[in-house]
């Protein structure tokens, strides 16, 4: 199994299925396993397309199948973790996936409507039922992993939580406060999401935006916006130094630091072209000298300090 998995929001949105079929063979031709989706990618043509594929290559067997449910395209209410919408939004993710199980079933994001009890007990039912082998969470701050975590492992017979999906790169190390000491408490493996900074790691914004880019672009602009401030142009401008001392690409240098990164199991590149993840995968074969990673972790350092550090954390 390799250590990056591929991320598949993009497809039937950005990308298209002949550009995601070119994606999914450098992926498994790479050794890659581990494949993530959602039932809201492209309302569910995400999940379509790749089953088609899946089907297409015959890779059932070879592949760690992930997906999600909770989100909705909905104003009114993004999010739904009932019992009655999980179950039914299960049903749907195995029928456009083309399988009787999904590997990992994930709950895309916390909801304060439903109690979690509710909420955990769907995921025992789908678990028990053989249609999901295992459950994890996705975007769950620190007090909801450890409370939805230890519910599951304090009660005998539920199906415990074994990894968490958060976004996690050198422009956003939050996690670190609290989420990765929880993981690590309690058995998660973390699976990151937008390892690349929102694509502002890749050095494609150092001095200027691409009119080919998220940033460029009216509706998406502000997602990338929060990361081209003072702080992260430093610890951009700090990648591509080592970058260029490596021989290697600002993509495979910011990667490469994050797959290894305490708890981390394998970060998620979501590229819109086989181009862009064809440049991803090679961070697999890269490994960082001690100083670089000194010196990254220093320019990226997180903010901590009380409860997360400090004096009432010393050991």
């Amino acid at each position: 199994m390799g250590r990056l998995a591929l991320g598949t929001m993009t497809w039937a949105r950005g990308t298209d299925e002949y550009e995601a079929r070119d994606q999914l063979a450098a992926f498994t031709d790479a050794g890659g396993t581990l494949i993530d989706t959602a039932d809201v990618y492209g309302d569910g043509g995400s999940e379509s397309m790749l089953g088609e594929l899946i089907a297409e290559f015959g890779i059932r067997d070879e592949i760690v199948l992930a997906t999600k449910a909770v989100s909705r395209s909905n104003p009114e209410r993004r999010f739904d973790a009932s019992r009655l919408h999980l179950l039914r939004a299960l049903e749907a993710s195995l029928r456009r996936l083309r399988t009787d199980t999904i590997d990992l079933w994930q709950l895309h994001a916390w909801d304060p409507r439903t109690p979690m009890d509710e909420t955990l007990a769907a995921v025992d039912e789908a678990v028990s039922s053989g249609k999901v082998r295992y459950a994890g969470i996705s975007n769950y701050s620190g007090w909801q992993t450890a409370r939805a975590a230890t519910w599951q492992r304090a009660v005998p017979g539920r199906a415990p939580l074994v990894t968490t999906q958060m976004e996690y790169s050198l422009l956003e190390r939050g996690i670190e406060r609290e989420i990765v000491p929880a993981a690590q408490s309690l058995g998660l493996g973390i699976l990151p999401w937008s390892p690349l900074g929102r694509g502002v790691l890749t050095g494609k914004y150092r001095h200027a935006t691409p009119a080919d880019s998220r940033g460029s672009n009216v509706e998406t602009a502000g997602w990338i916006q929060i990361y081209l401030d003072d702080r992260c142009r430093r610890i951009v401008d700090a990648v591509a130094t080592a970058a260029e001392g490596l021989g290697a690409s600002p993509t495979e240098v910011s990667i490469a630091w994050l797959r290894d990164r305490p708890g981390v199991v394998a970060p998620i590149l979501g590229p819109r072209t086989t181009q862009q993840l064809v440049a991803a995968l090679a961070a697999e074969e890269l490994e960082l000298p001690e100083e670089i990673l000194i010196a990254l972790d220093d320019v990226s350092a997180p903010p901590m300090g009380y409860p997360e550090a400090g004096w009432a954390q010393r050991r």
